[in-house]
């Protein structure tokens, strides 16, 4: 998420026919429709068992982590196409997900888990919960001051309207505007900054709203509550694919920016180990098959870099 989660999961079947609100937790929530429940899965499901463990990172893989043999990643699963519900409410799914699957394959370990929390509560649970979190989390100078980051996809930002854009949202001049967000994300900082200019320059300053969950966001703004939604583009497209086309794009893709798996600072060989396993996804072509079956494939990084631009 830039957090930028530059991301849904269950709710969005509701949205697409407007009779239901979403749900304030995500492990809640029923399928609307047998049409729309083929929108909340891949293509085709990525088959983890075609990868293969690599002896000379296994052997890296921490005591502690190798004995409990689980990957276990913390993600804000509401967040599609990149961790989201499968239709059953329960299930996690989405690219974060299968590549969590596939750290924990490549590093001799018996599985990767993903677990939900919100988006804001991951990073302080590095290490006494989780392992790591891979949630769309954008990498910032103020988060590789807090946690260490490996890169692995790009992503910008982007805005959802309602179709049509009855209420003239522009881009270019969000003041006296009701723009919701995911809490804790980049979105929101970059928000703030353009409130702050408002302000500066005299004007009304945005009225941020701010969610836990994106798809409460997404149900205010069909619902014609807010003006726009800005979300990571992968996100916005998602959700317009969900929503039967009762949202749409507005604007340009705003700064693109790598996204990193991010790991507690303190622990320097668990995240050396995540770099290599990463890079070996990237150089065997299994990073872009994971993008590619949630149709993000473009997004994919060539190089897993360790904290870059320190």
């Amino acid at each position: 998420m830039i957090m930028k989660k530059t991301a849904t999961f269950i709710t969005f079947l509701a949205l697409a026919s407007l009779s239901l609100s979403a749900c304030a937790d995500p492990q809640v929530g029923t399928p609307n429709t047998t049409d729309t429940n083929d929108k909340t899965t891949p293509s085709a499901t990525f088959d983890i068992n075609q990868i293969e463990t690599v002896p000379e990172i296994a052997a890296l893989v921490p005591a502690e982590l190798k004995e409990k043999g689980i990957l276990l990643n913390g993600a804000s699963t509401d967040y599609a196409p990149a961790e989201f519900r499968a239709a059953d409410g329960q299930t996690p799914i989405g690219y974060d997900i299968d590549i969590t699957k596939a750290l924990a394959k490549v590093m001799g370990l018996k599985e990767g888990q993903t677990q939900h929390a919100e988006f804001a509560t991951i990073i302080p649970a590095l290490d006494s919960k989780f392992n790591i979190g891979a949630s769309s989390f954008t990498i910032t100078p103020e988060r590789l001051e807090q946690v260490n980051m490996i890169s692995y996809v790009q992503v910008g930002s982007s805005y959802a309207v309602p179709k049509g854009n009855p209420g003239n949202f522009d881009p270019a001049d969000v003041c006296g505007k009701t723009v919701g967000i995911l809490s804790g994300t980049y979105q929101q900082e970059y928000m703030q900054a353009k409130s702050t200019e408002c302000e500066t320059a005299g004007k009304e300053s945005v009225k941020i709203m701010t969610h836990d969950l994106n798809t409460d966001a997404i149900t205010k703004l069909v619902g014609g509550q807010y003006d726009a939604v800005l979300s990571d583009s992968t996100v916005t497209a998602y959700a317009i694919t969900q929503t039967n086309g009762k949202i749409e794009q507005v604007g340009e893709v705003i700064e693109a920016e790598p996204q990193g798996i991010v790991i507690a600072k303190d622990n320097q060989a668990l995240s050396e180990v995540i770099q290599k396993a990463m890079q070996y996804l990237m150089d065997k072509g299994y990073l872009k098959q994971i993008l590619d079956n949630y149709g993000a494939g473009e997004a994919a990084l060539n190089k897993a870099d360790l904290n870059p631009g320190k």
